[in-house]
């Protein structure tokens, strides 16, 4: 079992592991964006849709203005250069170097440098980058495998066997893709026996070996796809994480700037993970986009979150002990107030509707505002003759973050 023995500070709440069985890579995973995941021209059956979609989610690959993401077009040496330096983050391995073809005012020229640096890419005789050339999927392949480190545990000439077109791989990239098969970094299609080594790599051909990377090194949940080559058992053994008390999780609640509810209500609210909460060697045990489904409830002086349940992103669910601290802010309704200035962006508790309404005489309070859908026409007599009351104020964004209040223990691969 994993346990994990330290925590340092961060908004990804990122956490050192004791390792005992096993080892992962040490990368801390990138933050993920919010920008579109969906395009116009990736259909959902698209062989790789759920890879675009997981990794635009991580912000390493991005769509067109015109909200397309062009699958088929060729990534060039120093597109793949700055897609590698958003889905990884790596200490440098070697001193950065000054390419002849790349100059300084270049688009790319500093992720081709980091790339160089942590070990991804490297350039041809002649101290030149090549950036603008169309990459070769063994390329893509090499790089992936170099920059994890990954050398082949079995026979190299055997593991290569199993593509029709072994011949076609290049003697430098032997070794490498070899290792990266063994690891199911390789996704072939519409054949999985057919390597197409030399072929110009595509958009979505980067995305899913990228993607296969980030699984094959503990930071991504695996996607059940029968396009990725899986030669032999390479499956990772599921280990136990224990994720100990005190630990940080990093949340956000999108559907509005503002909850207000009342000190004396309970409210149903689910929150999602805003970072991966990962390991100091890399190992994702709580994915960006989890939920965690809980309620604000009544505490000295105000309110707090209460957490129920963990629900992963590839669904596993964990009973989950973790609060936020007491909210104690208020904001005062008064009589004949208007309401639009109220509820602008703002949720409300049933409560917090039905003193809204009370208070300001307006019952015109849609249920869509309101936590959880809830009814508020029982409440509103509860307040009725008030000329004011105070409700506590929530930013979601800074007095929602949690504690985990008691060891949580979760698989991970």
């Amino acid at each position: 079992m994993f346990t994990l023995n330290r925590l340092q500070s961060g908004t990804a709440a990122f956490m050192a592991l004791s390792v005992t069985v096993g080892t992962v890579a040490p990368f801390i995973t990138a933050s993920p964006s919010f920008a579109q995941t969906t395009f116009s021209d990736v259909s959902s059956n698209y062989w790789a849709a759920q890879f675009i979609q997981q990794l635009s989610q991580r912000g390493v690959i991005a769509g067109f203005p015109d909200g397309t993401f062009r699958p088929e077009e060729a990534v060039t040496r120093a597109q793949f250069a700055a897609m590698v330096n958003k889905a990884f983050q790596k200490p440098a391995q070697r001193q950065g170097i000054n390419f002849t073809d790349v100059p300084s005012n270049y688009w790319a020229s500093s992720a081709i440098g980091q790339a160089y640096s942590i070990g991804f890419l490297s350039g041809y005789p002649g101290n030149r980058f090549e950036p603008n050339q169309a990459i070769p999927r063994q390329q893509v392949l090499v790089s992936l495998a170099n920059g994890l480190e990954y050398t082949p545990g079995g026979n190299t000439e055997s593991t290569l066997q199993y593509f029709n077109d072994a011949s076609n791989i290049a003697s430098y990239a032997r070794s490498p893709i070899a290792a990266a098969t063994e690891k199911q970094i390789v996704v072939n299609y519409p054949n999985v026996k057919f390597l197409n080594p030399t072929a110009t790599a595509t958009r979505a051909q980067v995305a899913a070996f990228i993607y296969q990377a980030l699984v094959s090194s503990n930071q991504a949940s695996a996607i059940n796809s029968p396009y990725v080559v899986a030669v032999g058992s390479t499956t990772p053994t599921p280990v136990s994480v224990t994720i100990p008390q005190g630990t940080a999780i990093p949340v956000k609640y999108d559907k509005a700037e503002k909850i207000l509810v009342t000190k004396d209500e309970t409210a149903p609210l689910t929150l999602t993970v805003s970072q991966n909460v990962v390991t100091q060697e890399g190992s994702v045990v709580i994915p960006a986009g989890s939920q965690v489904i809980g309620q604000l409830k009544p505490a000295t002086g105000g309110s707090q979150f209460v957490a129920e349940k963990l629900v992963l992103t590839n669904g596993q669910e964990y009973q989950l002990n973790a609060s936020s601290e007491v909210i104690t802010k208020t904001e005062t309704v008064n009589k004949g107030t208007s309401t639009g200035s109220i509820i602008k962006n703002t949720v409300l508790g049933a409560g917090a509707a039905a003193a809204v309404s009370a208070v300001t005489g307006d019952r015109a309070i849609a249920t869509e505002e309101v936590l959880g859908g809830a009814g508020i026409g029982a409440l509103i007599g509860l307040f009725f003759g008030r000329n004011s009351v105070d409700l506590v104020a929530i930013d979601p964004d800074t007095d929602l973050q949690m504690t985990i209040n008691q060891n949580l223990l979760v698989s991970v691969r």
